[in-house]
Formats: structure tokens, sequence, C-alpha cells
């Protein structure tokens, strides 16, 4: 099931870029000002890593908001991809404030950083949970950009393809009214394939992440937030970023979105391993 998928040829007008390194990215975009002792620290370890072993195809940064708050929904496909996405927005001169699992946060030297950063905990499945709401609607409304995977774990899609999509970031976008910029990404599962530890490094890999113009929300904005909308929220969001996700891979996705808990499948954890067998399952 977890093979990893490659992509076919590109469509026409747009190249896949795959064995080259073309880098949008915005003019003048790289600062950032005090960016925090954590943050910087992250940025030193990892970033020459990402330049050195990865190719990059980036595009549409004329759509990350130099400035002012925003949500930032981006498919998941590999454990890594939060480091290749951070890279990608980084150097258009946003730093990310992911919602992260609170078991993360646990960890001694990773949760000093996560905590550092200002990474927002969520507390699946608990009282908690709405915390991570109040954390990102507050980092919105400082001028910040929040990360979110509204998947809230690694595609189960057996061709690695969006699935049905969680409601938190149309529930920070409608409180906040900020926009909601979509971006695919595709390459990092063959640089880490989902639910694996080894990292394959050679012969480098191309990390295409693509940004699109935000998700047209202003005709729904004055209306009364309820399960409808948000529904119909959440699938804009998923909508767009399977169309930009379709451009990279040059392939269309299913006509169903994929839904796990049709399929029988945990919400969290590795669907591969039977119930039980793991108390400490990740995303």
């Amino acid at each position: 099931m977890w093979a990893p998928v490659r992509a076919g040829p590109a469509r026409s007008g747009r190249a896949r870029g795959q064995g080259s390194a073309h880098v949008s990215q915005a003019p003048s975009r790289a600062r950032h000002g005090s960016i925090g002792f954590w943050y910087r620290l992250a940025v030193v370890l990892l970033r020459p890593l990402l330049t050195v072993l990865t190719r990059r195809d980036w595009r549409g940064a004329e759509h990350i908001p130099a400035e002012g708050g925003f949500v930032a929904v981006v498919n998941h496909v590999s454990h890594v991809d939060p480091l290749t996405f951070a890279h990608f927005l980084y150097l258009n001169g946003r730093l990310p404030r992911y919602l992260g699992k609170e078991v993360l946060f646990r960890l001694f030297f990773v949760g000093r950083v996560l905590r550092g950063a200002k990474q927002i905990p969520v507390y699946r499945e608990s009282g908690d949970a709405s915390k991570a709401f109040s954390a990102a609607v507050a980092a919105v409304r400082a001028g910040e950009c929040v990360a979110i995977y509204p998947e809230a774990t690694l595609t189960r899609d057996p061709g690695l393809w969006p699935m049905v999509g969680k409601t938190g970031a149309a529930r920070v976008a409608l409180e906040t009214g900020a926009p909601v910029i979509p971006v695919a990404q595709w390459g990092p599962q063959e640089l880490l394939p989902p639910y694996t530890k080894r990292p394959h490094f050679f012969p480098l890999k191309t990390m295409h992440v693509w940004a699109g113009p935000p998700v047209d929300l202003d005709d729904v904005r004055d209306r009364p937030v309820d399960a409808a909308l948000l529904h119909e929220v959440t699938e804009r969001i998923m909508a767009a970023v399977t169309a930009l996700l379709e451009e990279i891979r040059g392939e269309q996705a299913p006509a169903e979105r994929f839904d796990p808990k049709q399929q029988g499948l945990p919400v969290t954890g590795d669907p591969r391993r039977p119930r039980g067998d793991d108390p400490r399952r990740t995303a």
C-alpha cells in the first residue's frame, strides 16, 4: 500500500522540474527580524542539509502574503514534509507556526525546540482540543503564518492523494477572516516513505512545493458558521490543494476523496499495524 508513487509526465504548460531546481522565490522576501534562538537553531541545523540533500521545484511564491496573518493548508505525504514546506516558507520571508501532535512536545530536545519556536500543540481527542484552535486564531490575528494539515495525519489514500479533510483550517479562516493559501507537496514521500525511518537521500529527490492563489471564501464569510458551512469550506480547501497536486503529478485524482473512517482505518498511527500493537501511535 505504501510503495513510493511516482508521477507521470507533466501536463503541458507547467513542467514538473524533475532533475532541475526551479525555485520560485518572491524578491526581497528573505527577512525575518528576530526569530528567536530555537527557531534560528533549527534553521542553522536543517537549512544546509535540505539545500544539499534535495532538489527544489518551488512555484507560486507570489501567492504567499508578504505580511499579515494567513492560514497555509498543505497535503501530508511524509513525516519529513513539515521541514520541506518550512524551507519554502522561510526563504519566502515567513515563519510557519505548525499545529503539531502534543506528544512531540513531551520529547526532551524536540519539545524544547518546538516550544521555543512557538509551535502549537494539538491535544487529539481530549478536552484540551480547543486550545489549539484558540492558539491558532491568536497567532493569525497577531500577523503570523499558521500552517495546517487539513487531513490531520499522513494520507492513507493508496495513491497518496489528499483525503477527506478536517474542519480545523476552515474554523480558523472563518473566525479570523484571514486568507487561506493552498499548497501541494510531492517528493518528500520519496525521500522518506510514509511510516518508515530510513531516508533515501540518493539519487537526490526533487521537493515539489507549489502554492496557489487564496481559496475564494468571499461568498461565505458573512454566513452563520455551522456544520454545513464548515464542511463546504473544508471541501473548497481540499479541492484547491488537490488541483495543485494534480498539476505537479500530471495525473487526475480519484473522483471520490478517500475517507479512512469508511475504510475502517484508525484515526492515527500506521494503518498497516494491527490495532493495539503500539500505544504510541504517530500520525
